[in-house]
């Protein structure tokens, strides 16, 4: 089954399968309730979905109720995750769009991209492993070290730190991105944490001292410096 052909069988698929795939690779997990949260959708419109998809042999369900990417599933959810994190490279890089707005603006437009265009895209930036927020490729060298990297919440007071990603759940949170913008917050910076509290993270870098609430610096992850 092609993506169309699935888009054409039922529209919400490709969306779902996308972000079962990430909230598992980043939490191993997907709840019901979880999935329903990312999409922004009723516990009951999910379980109808879930049930729309494992019909189409792309999802199971253990006796707790977990949902999980078959491998038909997966090889979708990569395809579209893969179109996304191109589209922001495309955006921002070549394009100079907003890097705060880029991952909206990809999700408008992956799904016109054809498996020939994603290549020569794919291609024509050069292979990039993460997307412009730091989120690796699926099957990237790098992508087991960077789903593995600590939370600047638990950073360390006067550790100096390398970004490395902003997690694509802190991509969803309302008004993340921009907070990182307007801070110069993005893979590639260093930051000294000066302290941490059950609130906020303080930390120094070249915009001068910045304070970080707690529900933004769960979503930062480094390396150290």
């Amino acid at each position: 089954m092609t993506l169309q052909e699935l888009k054409n069988q039922f529209p919400a698929a490709p969306e779902y399968l996308t972000q079962i795939f990430l909230i598992e690779r980043d939490n191993g997990i997907v709840p019901n309730a979880r999935l329903a949260d990312r999409l922004e959708v009723s516990r009951p419109a999910v379980s109808q979905a879930v049930g729309r998809l494992k019909k189409l042999g792309l999802v199971d369900q253990d006796r707790y109720g977990a949902i999980g990417l078959s491998p038909k599933g997966r090889n979708i959810a990569e395809k579209v995750v893969r179109r996304h994190f191109l589209l922001e490279h495309l955006l921002v890089n070549v394009l100079q769009f907003p890097w705060d707005k880029s991952d909206a603006e990809a999700g408008l437009l992956q799904d016109s991209l054809s498996d020939e265009l994603t290549e020569h895209l794919a291609e024509r930036l050069g292979n990039p492993q993460t997307c412009p927020h730091g989120n690796p490729f699926p099957g990237s060298d790098i992508e087991k070290n960077y789903l593995e990297a600590p939370s600047l919440a638990d950073a360390e007071e006067s550790v100096k730190v390398k970004i490395i990603r902003i997690t694509e759940e802190g991509e969803m949170t309302d008004g993340m991105l921009s907070f990182c913008q307007d801070n110069g917050i993005s893979p590639g910076k260093t930051l000294t944490v000066k302290a941490q509290n059950l609130d906020e993270t303080v930390c120094t870098g070249e915009s001068g001292t910045i304070t970080i609430p707690a529900v933004f610096a769960d979503f930062i992850r480094w390396e150290s410096e």
